[in-house]
């Protein structure tokens, strides 16, 4: 084969994949087993045929050969030859001429020249006239031999009629194809529907997966709760995976509508001091006031910012950086950083950390922890106490500060996003603090709550290490 017609090949065998990939796959999978029930049948239905054939020839080939014997038997003897119903015979000469025959095959010449001369050379032949797909009746089956009679050498010829086994087989061959027909049909139909039942979840999902497109909201997938197979399992990871992207878009217009809204503010005031500073000429100390206004709104818009980064990537995060730590190191690593900062006003900051190892993302937690203390520090005016143990494989952790507490209206909403408790506290903030620790706290798969003591105000987390 040339590379010429090689490749030619190669390339019409490509275009029929191509073909057969193109078509939908309910009607790919009903001639796949359409073809499969065809392959299975013919197999069958040629089995069956080939066994009643068998038995009908062996029946024919012992009736033949009783009576080939017969005839033999009478021509030795001298007697009247004759035969059985749906026999007949012939006695040739050595050259094939007719001496003697029945009715049915006076005229006929049952042997060839070729079949006379194997004879003559001592050969038997048995042979049929006639084909299955003629309706002559008189198709036959014979058999020939030389027979050795006193003073001359005769050819007999013995045959029998096949019409009955033809005409049995014949009717065979139409109830097979009759049954492989109704099968065939019967079975492509129940491909079908099965193929149908099977894909019409795909297509009911893909129907609603469009609306999402579209730009529907909280699209769900319909998926059977009663089930447990592989296409109701596919259904619930999409659901799953449209929650996250839910979840994914909602964190990202909560985040650009917490940062337009916060944003604006710090951003109005730097105009502000800036338009009063070029409305007319300054003395230099009330510029230094202006600059250094500026500089507080710029630094107050760098901490909104990266407080609002931390917390988008916090919600983004599918999977923490766990490792094993020291609980009181842990404690006192992330407490140590405002000691200096609670000197200064003459506060205290007691730490009461039990031994032992978490297994928690330090990465999270000491910016967790600087949150509550930070809040302690803004807003209370006494010791501050941080007390962290791990039991049973949970991680508490409580800040309790010593101050007014928090609202009673505002405990429902205190991890709530730029939630602030004005009534009581005064000192400026972004109102993501508390949001953070919650963030942290979720991220872990645990919890954070707030609540008062009587004595102040506490922030209690509970998190699996």
């Amino acid at each position: 084969m040339t590379p010429r017609r090689a490749a030619a090949e190669t390339a019409d065998r490509r275009r029929g994949l191509g073909r057969w990939h193109r078509l939908p796959i309910v009607l790919r999978l009903v001639l796949a087993v359409a073809v499969t029930m065809s392959l299975v049948l013919s197999g069958a239905a040629g089995l069956v045929y080939w066994r009643v054939q068998q038995a009908l020839d062996e029946q024919l080939d012992a009736d033949l050969a009783t009576y080939s014997h017969n005839l033999r038997n009478d021509l030795l003897a001298g007697h009247r030859l004759s035969g059985p119903d749906g026999s007949a015979y012939q006695i040739l000469t050595p050259q094939g001429r007719i001496i003697e025959a029945s009715d049915l095959v006076r005229t006929q010449h049952l042997l060839t020249g070729s079949d006379i001369t194997s004879i003559a050379g001592g050969a038997a032949i048995r042979r049929d006239i006639g084909g299955l797909a003629s309706l002559d009746p008189h198709t036959l089956r014979l058999k020939a031999q030389q027979v050795q009679l006193p003073g001359r050498t005769v050819i007999a010829v013995a045959a029998v009629r096949r019409g009955h086994r033809d005409e049995a087989l014949r009717e065979l061959l139409a109830q097979l194809a009759i049954a492989m027909g109704i099968t065939l049909i019967a079975a492509s139909y129940v491909g079908y529907r099965t193929a149908r039942a099977a894909l019409d979840p795909v297509e009911r999902y893909r129907r609603r997966a469009a609306s999402l497109a579209d730009g529907a909201s909280a699209v769900r997938l319909p998926v059977p709760e009663d089930r447990d197979d592989e296409l109701t399992r596919l259904g619930h990871t999409l659901n799953e995976m449209l929650e996250r992207l839910e979840a994914a878009s909602e964190r990202e217009r909560r985040f650009l509508a917490d940062a337009s809204h916060e944003l604006r503010t710090p951003l109005s005031l730097l105009r502000a001091e800036l338009d009063v500073a070029l409305h007319r000429p300054r003395p230099a100390a009330e510029l230094t006031a202006t600059l250094r206004s500026v500089d507080s709104e710029v630094q107050r818009l760098i901490d909104l910012t990266n407080a609002l980064l931390d917390l988008e990537q916090l919600g983004g995060t599918d999977q923490l950086a766990r490792s094993p730590i020291d609980l009181p190191t842990l404690i006192a690593s992330a407490v140590d950083p405002y000691r200096a900062a609670a000197a200064r006003e003459h506060r205290t900051i007691s730490v009461d950390a039990a031994p032992g190892i978490v297994d928690v993302d330090a990465h999270w937690i000491h910016p967790a922890i600087g949150n509550l203390i930070d809040n302690a520090l803004r807003h209370s005016g006494g010791d501050i106490r941080v007390t962290a143990t791990a039991d049973d494989g949970r991680l508490q952790l409580t800040v309790t500060d010593q101050g007014p507490g928090f609202p009673a209206d505002f405990l429902p909403k205190a991890f709530d996003r730029f939630a602030r408790a004005e009534a009581s506290r005064t000192s400026p903030g972004s109102g993501l603090g508390l949001a953070f620790v919650a963030g942290v706290a979720a991220s872990h798969g645990g919890t954070a709550r707030a609540h008062n003591t009587g004595q102040g105000a506490a922030v209690s987390v509970d998190i699996p290490c």
